[in-house]
């Protein structure tokens, strides 16, 4: 077997009630870093608008592209991430961590060339092509098998939700399930860990996955508490997002630190 793979972390077992520490730690770090949080849900929120002022005439495309917007969430948390580590290190936080993070994260490897450098650029890769395919998907489904065109929210509502026959609404939660299980087990920890650690995206994807595995129960209600806060953000014309994006992204990596003890891997500076 390859090194690589023999030189994973531990992992730990929590309780059931301590994804809602998660977020009590988060606001605590939204407080200590202030504006630079609500500025990541800020652009996050204006991007979901943009989404809509595009595809709002074309609520197959909008439906399917908000739920790829969700995938890709965990690449676009990375600074979050980063600013969080920054805080339990007592580090300065502002804008310098938030540009380190995106521009210059890297600078400390000479080998440009090596997987472990392009690992988190791979990773947001994967979801984004994820996520274009959920795009195509849920826009061929709903366009194929819709009896008549879908061309806003309350035709999606009363066609496909409240339809007689609602095996098409079931066929699409199904297949977006099927999509999202997979997904997030593969992204619970992995970039939290990329970012922490010097790993491929092979160990941060199997560490991901142990972690869901060693804690069915407890993450299975830290999925539920992120569609739910979601679809709060969601509803509330995506304001609640500026809200929403910083308290799941700085809980994201409370939940890294409390799950994974990488402590055996090298730092990533």
């Amino acid at each position: 077997m390859p090194q690589s793979l023999t030189m994973l972390p531990t992992v730990r077992t929590i309780s059931l009630q301590r994804p809602l520490v998660w977020l009590v730690y988060a606001w605590r770090d939204m407080a200590r870093v202030g504006w630079l949080s609500f500025a990541h849900g800020l652009v996050l929120a204006c991007a979901g608008a943009a989404i809509v002022a595009v595809a709002g005439q074309r609520f197959w495309l909008l439906a399917g592209a908000l739920s790829g917007f969700l995938v890709i969430a965990p690449v676009l948390a990375t600074s979050l991430y980063a600013l969080s580590r920054s805080v339990e290190r007592h580090e300065q936080v502002g804008m310098g961590v938030v540009m380190k993070t995106w521009l210059n994260w890297q600078n400390s490897h000479f080998n440009k060339w090596g997987n472990d450098y392009w690992c988190m650029v791979q990773f947001g890769a994967l979801l984004a092509l994820a996520a274009t395919g959920w795009v195509v998907t849920s826009a061929a489904l709903i366009t194929l098998l819709a009896p008549v065109p879908i061309l806003g929210p309350l035709d999606f509502v009363h066609h496909v939700v409240l339809a007689p026959d609602s095996r098409l609404f079931a066929l699409w939660l199904a297949l977006g399930g099927i999509l999202a299980a997979p997904l997030f087990a593969s992204s619970v920890v992995s970039m939290q860990l990329l970012l922490d650690r010097r790993v491929t995206l092979m160990q941060a994807v199997l560490t991901s996955w142990q972690v869901v595995l060693a804690n069915p129960i407890p993450l299975g209600l830290w999925a539920a508490l992120i569609m739910l806060f979601t679809l709060m953000g969601l509803g509330s014309l995506f304001i609640g997002l500026i809200a929403v994006v910083p308290m799941l992204g700085h809980a994201s990596w409370h939940a890294y630190r409390d799950l994974v003890d990488a402590s055996n891997l090298p730092l990533r500076d």
